[in-house]
């Protein structure tokens, strides 16, 4: 087929394999590195399908550079966004609705790496792990210490969870072996897998806040979404309680995340996405109660394996005049 392909990063091959037995033309990003605004402008004119990563910022520009003919490259217009991730808020989807374009994203296999890495995080932040691992590599381990960098415990426990779909019931129901009791928050009807299997009650935002030991962010980034958790917000939370995030920085006030770190008013944080990602906000990454990791929620190669094939399936059909399935703006396939 004559079908134009840019994939903005390197993704595993076996999505790259597929989409070049199916495509003329397969191109891929060779820096190891984000393309800047002004690289994505040039290298999307004329595509009929862009694989898109989170950092990718896809606005109406983007798109109609894309479709323009008159550039580099020739070809029909853009068809498909693939974006290489659950979340598509880097995505214009209303411009894409109206221009026509099928945009697509990778739900359901990243589900339990991500759930696993919100766990990771939580025990890392509540064990202190990286602050042992760096005073251990720094030679200040002198011997046991009844009194060395004492953490908190699991069992009994209350662990809040905003935002109960798939990875946010994942995440809790990881949470059996430690006999812990379940609040969560959901725009939805009420989670029955939690409820049933767990005792878990569905509680309003204010209230998970100030009776939760952990919490763990697991919604998806909107205008209403956006700092969701603020100066106010952090102050429900108990002074022993952790906060965790996997889901995308901004749902967090960063700023507001580091005074209450600053001043204890919180015990700490795990946290896998950033307001300004790659950006940190100033002061984050001096505290010792954060563990800061780069946005790894789905960095494994089984996971991130099969986000590449589902991005090539979802483009196929596409071009072949199919319906994907995973489309995030269905009212186009009508």
């Amino acid at each position: 087929m004559s079908f134009n392909v840019y994939i903005t990063r390197q993704i595993p091959e076996e999505g790259i394999n597929i989409l070049k037995k199916f495509c003329r033309t397969v191109e891929v990003n060779p820096y190891d590195r984000p393309l800047t605004y002004d690289e994505l402008l040039r290298q999307v004119n004329g595509r009929d399908a862009i694989v898109a990563m989170l950092s990718d910022k896809i606005d109406a520009r983007v798109m109609s550079e894309a479709a323009d003919p008159c550039l580099k490259h020739t070809g029909t217009s853009l068809k498909i966004i693939a974006n290489y991730a659950v979340g598509y808020d880097n995505i214009d989807i209303k411009t894409a609705t109206e221009k026509g374009i099928v945009v697509t994203n990778t739900p359901g296999v990243l589900t339990d790496s991500t759930a696993d890495m919100a766990w990771a995080l939580l025990f890392a932040i509540t064990r202190r792990i990286v602050e042992g691992d760096r005073l251990t590599r720094a030679g200040k381990f002198t011997g046991w210490a009844p009194m060395m960098l004492l953490g908190g415990d699991f069992i009994g426990k209350t662990l809040g969870v905003v935002g109960a779909g798939r990875i946010g019931t994942a995440m809790a129901m990881r949470s059996r072996g430690w006999c812990m009791k379940v609040l969560y928050t959901t725009q939805s009807n009420k989670n029955a897998v939690l409820e049933e299997m767990l005792g878990a009650k569905r509680v309003d935002l204010e209230t998970l806040l100030k009776e939760s030991d952990f919490i763990s962010i697991h919604i998806p980034l909107s205008e209403k979404t956006k700092h969701l958790i603020g100066a106010k917000e952090l102050s429900f939370m108990k002074k022993a309680a952790y906060l965790i995030n996997t889901a995308r920085g901004a749902i967090i006030d960063e700023s507001a995340l580091v005074n209450a770190l600053k001043n204890k008013q919180i015990a700490g944080a795990g946290l896998d996405v950033y307001e300004e990602e790659p950006k940190l906000k100033p002061g984050l990454a001096e505290l010792d109660n954060v563990v800061l990791v780069p946005h790894l929620g789905s960095a494994t190669v089984e996971t991130r394996t099969k986000m590449a094939v589902m991005t090539a399936e979802n483009i196929i059909a596409v071009l072949n005049g199919q319906k994907p399935k995973n489309c995030v703006n269905p009212e186009v396939l009508a």
